[in-house]
């Protein structure tokens, strides 16, 4: 099983020579991974600090590196169809290719690959260290995979050779050339689409709105993949009902009504201290919306609310999947996923029996000599 990834050109430890790239006319470096087209002289880093031009190309200076290795309950990513119950070994490293000014993980993804990246291991032990301790998965998050996806397609490679799932959580903030070679390895992702505005994107997250939604659109018609789609709503920013309505709009016209949606909670953090966290009356108005806009599966997050964060038939109304936080609390599905009172199918990925993992939140230690 070991050696299944192929063999990156290792600058010096924890750097190799990146995938997406050209040379423009000027000299410059264009990195090609996200839509930001980074043009970088000699030395220079992109906007997510990691990937800088180096000897005539672009170098990617953190793989290999963590800012921590984390088994979380896959209901955490959020994911609700995709094995539930089960445990996930969870990761990050450094930087961003978005710069939201709300963020809810800043001390990494806003933090250079110095700072954090205390941890390191090889695609093969991370893979070995999920098998180990009885993960079902294998999660790239905490920041987004976007910016370290050589990285993350070499630990998917090898998670899959240690019979393993992986899991991506992303932005969806990836270049067209880039997006098959990275979810070709990727068996579920959650994206984070952080409003339905231009104008949120642009002047919150310095980004544009328009290639997070092609992406969202090219998962679900172009690939096996399974989605699922996060909003975090922040009050006064993204939570109005046009808003939401119009989401809920363009979400069943391109992606479908059984895509699962969750809405979760916004609390203050880094450069947005001035708004109150998100009220659970907000998160309850939005589910009914997208349930009225004709969505199957709503879910509200970071905050207490089973009835929300449960999922039900939509064919009988059966509780199908009781949870109170990220634990399993009722379970009423065959091996199938089907309904065990009307055998309605449930759209995901799910095992005979749901897993017991709960809401534990295991730090673990992966580091390995150096090489």
């Amino acid at each position: 099983m070991a050696g299944a990834t192929p063999l990156r050109e290792e600058i010096e430890p924890g750097v190799v020579r990146g995938q997406w790239w050209h040379v423009l006319e000027d000299g410059r470096i264009q990195c090609d991974v996200c839509p930001r087209f980074c043009k970088l002289r000699e030395g220079q880093k992109g906007f997510c600090f990691v990937r800088e031009a180096r000897d005539g190309g672009i170098v990617l200076t953190s793989y290999g590196r963590a800012s921590g290795y984390c088994i979380d309950p896959i209901e955490k990513k959020p994911l609700n169809h995709f094995y539930p119950g089960s445990s996930v070994l969870s990761f990050g490293t450094a930087g961003c290719n978005l710069g939201c000014r709300h963020c809810q993980n800043w001390d990494i993804s806003r933090a250079r690959e110095d700072r954090v990246l205390a941890a390191s291991a090889s695609p093969t032990r991370v893979a070995e260290a999920a098998a180990e301790a009885g993960c079902r998965s294998v999660a790239f998050t905490y920041n987004d995979p976007t910016i370290f996806a050589e990285y993350a397609i070499d630990c998917a490679i090898e998670a899959h050779a240690h019979g393993l799932e992986t899991v991506a959580v992303s932005s969806g903030y990836m270049t067209p050339e880039v997006l098959p070679h990275f979810y070709a390895h990727m068996d579920a992702v959650n994206i984070d689409l952080k409003a339905f505005t231009e104008n949120f994107y642009r002047k919150t997250c310095f980004a544009h709105l328009d290639p997070v939604l092609d992406t969202l659109e090219w998962l679900r018609h172009e690939t096996d993949v399974w989605l699922e789609v996060t909003t975090l709503l922040i009050p006064g920013y993204n939570d109005s009902e046009t808003e939401v309505e119009q989401l809920c709009a363009w979400f069943v016209d391109k992606l479908g009504p059984d895509v699962p949606l969750h809405f979760s909670a916004f609390h203050p953090d880094f450069k947005v201290t001035d708004v109150p966290p998100t009220p659970a009356a907000t998160l309850r108005r939005a589910r009914a919306q997208a349930k009225a806009a004709g969505l199957q599966y709503v879910y509200t997050g970071n905050i207490r609310d089973t009835h929300g964060q449960s999922t039900y038939c939509t064919h009988c109304g059966q509780e199908l999947v009781g949870r109170d936080g990220y634990a399993i609390t009722n379970w009423h599905l065959d091996a199938e996923g089907r309904c065990d009172a009307c055998g309605e199918r449930v759209p995901g990925h799910f095992a005979a029996e749901p897993g017991d993992w709960g809401m534990k939140r295991v730090p673990v230690s992966l580091t390995e000599e150096a090489r």
